[in-house]
């Protein structure tokens, strides 16, 4: 069973709610919700990021999910951290080259510039798609390099 984790912020959270609706009925994932639990009140994306990004660091979750506003701070914020690999998907076929590709361990969307259906095929196709490894695997391994010299 996969453990993922997710969280965003009020720009994300109401397709957030939808997207956990849907993963709590999948027998092979394990859903943790990181918040935001409201619309109603602004909160900061780099908060939820950091609590995605720390799941995944101390093994709590193997994948995340985050959504702000359009995707574009949060997943900034999520690939500060050592070992992330945040993609931030528009449809289905960058959700898809993200895992098959760049072995994304978190998926990034934007609650207000993404619809529902389409964060729906997103989120299945990204999944269900497995790291191809070979030539990637050597293309993630330099991002893991870069990472280990800049910290």
């Amino acid at each position: 069973m996969l453990k993922l984790a997710i969280a965003a912020d009020h720009g994300g959270y109401e397709l957030k709610e939808y997207i956990v609706n849907y993963l709590r009925s999948r027998r092979d994932v394990e859903v943790t919700d990181l918040g935001t639990d409201t619309d109603k009140q602004s909160v900061d994306y780099p908060d939820y990021a950091a609590k995605v990004a720390k799941a995944i660091q101390n093994g709590r979750a193997e994948r995340g999910i985050l959504l702000c506003g359009t995707g574009i701070g949060i997943s900034i914020t999520a690939n500060k951290f050592k070992g992330i690999r945040a993609a931030l998907c528009h449809d289905a076929y960058t959700a898809r080259m993200s895992r098959a590709h760049n072995d994304a361990n978190i998926l990034a969307m934007g609650g207000r510039t993404t619809g529902k259906e389409t964060a729906m095929d997103m989120v299945r196709i990204w999944l269900e798609t497995e790291f191809e490894g070979g030539r990637h695997s050597r293309r993630v391994g330099k991002i893991t390099e870069l990472e280990q010299k800049e910290m």
